[in-house]
């Protein structure tokens, strides 16, 4: 690929808009590639910046202390909170839950950086689906159908949603009906772009135990420090 060569690998509409999945390769780093979606032209998500989605996953498996675990996982993105998740043989089975026909097509197209290695786990089911529908219902029942650790990486923020069926997820009443599908010293998990003070009061409302964490990293194409912020729940 040439420097100036900007490939589109998938342009096609969603129930959020105008879907665009595009490669390139960076100017400041000729040799690098990077695979970029875009929602209604506007910037979405990025393979150059995965350190918060990494984290995201990282930080609450590490928070839970048992084995067998069962991850749920609200959106596929670009697939690197669902890697990340698998790196743990304790982690014995990972549903993802993504609402866009789109992106789980990408993945089993062979479209993203990660769709070889991801097609190929056996411990990884990917199902189409609202989570925040899910997690807003009662859960199935059986204990071996709660998960231990629930992953949230749809929005923006709790502020700013891509759409409006999640705006009761982040209040207390949400919240408490998504601890149900916890199993005992379940963890929750919310990614963000943006610190949000109003849905950390209602974590608390909802949890014992909550722990923010920002995760600053340098946003190269600009030169400049850019944070994210991680919300964890548990009890």
């Amino acid at each position: 690929m040439s420097k100036s060569n900007l490939e589109i690998l998938s342009y096609e509409p969603s129930p959020l808009g105008t879907l665009c999945l595009r490669r390139r390769e960076l100017l400041s780093r000729p040799g690098t590639l990077v695979t970029e979606v875009t929602l209604d032209h506007e910037f979405l998500m990025s393979s150059l910046y995965i350190e918060s989605e990494q984290a995201l996953a990282r930080t609450a498996i590490e928070m839970h202390a048992g084995d067998d675990l069962r991850v749920l996982i609200g959106g596929l993105g670009l697939g690197y909170t669902a890697q990340e998740a698998l790196l743990p043989d304790r982690v014995a089975h990972v549903e993802v839950v993504e609402l866009l026909p789109q992106v789980i097509d990408w993945l089993k197209s062979g479209l993203l950086p990660l769709s070889s290695e991801l097609n190929d786990q056996a411990r990884l089911a990917i199902i189409e689906g609202d989570v925040y529908q899910r997690l807003a219902g009662p859960p199935a029942g059986q204990h071996d159908e709660l998960h231990d650790v629930i992953l949230i990486d749809v929005d923006h923020s709790p502020d700013e949603r891509l759409g409006e069926q999640s705006v009761s997820f982040y209040t207390k009443q949400g919240l408490l009906a998504a601890r149900e599908h916890l199993a005992p010293n379940g963890v929750l998990a919310v990614w963000s772009y943006a610190e949000s003070s109003p849905f950390v009061e209602a974590l608390r409302a909802a949890f014992e135990h909550v722990r923010v964490e920002p995760i600053t990293y340098e946003n190269r194409l600009i030169d400049e420090q850019r944070t994210d912020w991680l919300f964890f729940a548990r009890g």
